[in-house]
């Protein structure tokens, strides 16, 4: 599968509907963005809005990468990555992680995190395989 990846500059139709059909494959309980989301994302100086499209022109998957300064230097996260079901081990989600790794390269960030579930085994390999490493941290989440 030939596959491109663009930083979606504005919200469309055409994204709310891939985010209706890809949403559901990230994640059981988020609802899926809308129009009025999706603008806030793609408007966001620190959101990138990543989208692959197939040969054909459809988006088969999608990543944010996030970026931020802080104290000690330009922050990039990876959050979001989902490649639609018809399209996994194509390639997609390799093609979205590189794009993302060299746009945050080009923007001062020296590393780039992401947290992956370790029952997302496909997707573990391949963050591995793209030179990825653990880190010995402890992730706390604060639901108030």
């Amino acid at each position: 599968m030939t596959v491109t990846v663009e930083i979606a500059e504005q919200p469309t139709q055409e994204l709310v509907e891939a985010f209706a059909r890809l949403t559901p494959q990230l994640s059981r309980s988020a609802p899926a963005p809308g129009l009025a989301e999706l603008t806030e994302i793609v408007e966001s100086p620190a959101c990138h809005l990543l989208i692959a499209r197939d040969e054909d022109g459809g988006i088969v998957g999608s990543l944010t990468l996030v970026l931020f300064r802080i104290p000690t230097g330009m922050r990039a996260w990876i959050e979001d990555v989902v490649v639609d079901g018809e399209a996994r081990g194509k390639g997609v989600g390799e093609a979205l992680n590189r794009f993302a790794i060299d746009l945050a390269a080009e923007h001062g960030a020296r590393s780039v995190d992401l947290t992956s579930r370790p029952s997302r085994e496909a997707a573990n390999r391949l963050y591995r395989r793209l030179g990825f490493e653990p880190r010995e941290t402890n992730v706390y989440r604060y639901q108030g």
